[in-house]
């Protein structure tokens, strides 16, 4: 009798055993649907937005306005020039309006990841020296590096035109970095934004693998060979370039003195020349050195597909060091403040009907 009650219990232990990982799962799931659920119900994805890249801070709101208090409390950089206590609102975790944008981040980086790593991949041997009569120009270096920036500057143009209405289409924590810094971004959306786009580029770097079926390339803008080339010299180089990169960037495309020189239509074409100049400036002028990642996401998701390498936080002090740098000279010199309850300049009206800052 004693053995029928053991064997019982040994039979319902492993039953119950069993039973745990189907529990998890399940609720793992049914939280995830939850998750699904609430986005897909809460929030709007039209909402200003002023960290909106190539919009020309035309999409926001006035803060004096009593009328945009109620979204400004829950979206507080859909204006900008946010004070501190407003950029370091933690209920913005909890903001679908937030997540949804941080889904099109991850799916935008991913894509761009895929796009641009796959474009400019290459064996990973060093690359050849420069000719000894027509120097680095009449080298296969050059004329990659021509190719890519090239590739670079029409991709984010068209991802910008694409997905900027949605998410301010960053794609790139550097762009991220710098709207933080420059108070057009909360810390909650730069929290999610990085971790979204992150996790785009790893995914990427994973198809990208297995695309390939080979671990052993390069990537331009992501390698860096023993010779001339330093830990310490890349790090210069990121930050100049992510400095360059950043001053151009939101001066095209935030910069609110120039929606009535262009607009919001040719903003996103200069963001992607900008971005193709910087790719092409600092690729090519030192030997075995790949040049500025200007994008840590981009690196990482090569180095997903690939190997890391010890210098890796180079791509990722750099944008941050830069960013921070930018985002003082931003606040000592603001492109424009609010003044007796009426944006100095007048809104950008697209069709002359809308209310600004609605997309």
């Amino acid at each position: 009798m004693a053995e029928r009650r053991s064997m019982h219990a040994a039979a319902t232990g492993r039953a119950g055993a069993a039973e745990l990982p189907r529990r998890g799962s399940s609720r793992v799931l049914g939280r995830t649907v939850g998750f699904v659920n609430w986005l897909r119900d809460e929030g709007n994805t039209t909402t200003p937005f002023a960290g909106r890249l190539g919009g020309s801070g035309a999409f926001v709101l006035d803060p004096s306005d009593p009328d945009n208090s109620s979204l400004l409390d829950r979206v507080p950089d859909a204006s900008p020039n946010m004070t501190f206590q407003q950029a370091f609102d933690m209920r913005g975790f909890a903001e679908p309006i937030l997540w949804k944008a941080g889904v099109i981040e991850f799916w935008g980086t991913l894509l761009s990841t895929f796009a641009s790593v796959w474009f400019a991949m290459s064996p990973n041997l060093p690359p050849p020296p420069p000719d000894p009569v027509g120097g680095i120009i009449d080298t296969a270096t050059f004329k990659a590096a021509l190719a890519g920036s090239v590739q670079a500057a029409f991709l984010i143009a068209l991802l910008v035109y694409g997905f900027g209405s949605v998410s301010g289409a960053h794609f790139n924590p550097l762009i991220t970095f710098g709207a933080f810094f420059a108070r057009l971004t909360t810390f909650p959306r730069m929290v999610i934004y990085v971790g979204m786009q992150t996790a785009g580029a790893a995914l990427a770097g994973l198809l990208i693998r297995a695309g390939r079926d080979s671990r052993n390339f390069k990537v331009g803008g992501c390698f860096m060979f023993e010779g001339p080339a330093t830990v310490g010299g890349a790090l210069t180089v990121e930050i100049m370039a992510c400095l360059l990169a950043l001053f151009l960037a939101f001066g095209v495309g935030f910069d609110p003195r120039q929606r009535n020189v262009y607009g919001p239509a040719l903003a996103p074409a200069l963001v992607g020349g900008v971005v193709g100049v910087c790719a092409l400036t600092f690729s090519f002028a030192l030997e075995g050195y790949g040049g500025a990642s200007l994008n840590p996401a981009r690196c990482f998701g090569a180095y997903v597909g690939s190997r890391f390498p010890g210098w890796h936080w180079v791509h990722w002090v750099g944008p941050i060091t830069a960013s921070a740098f930018h985002g003082l000279i931003y606040f000592l010199v603001p492109p424009e403040t609010f003044a007796e309850g009426r944006a100095v300049q007048e809104p950008y009206m697209p069709h002359g009907n809308e209310k600004p800052g609605v997309v």
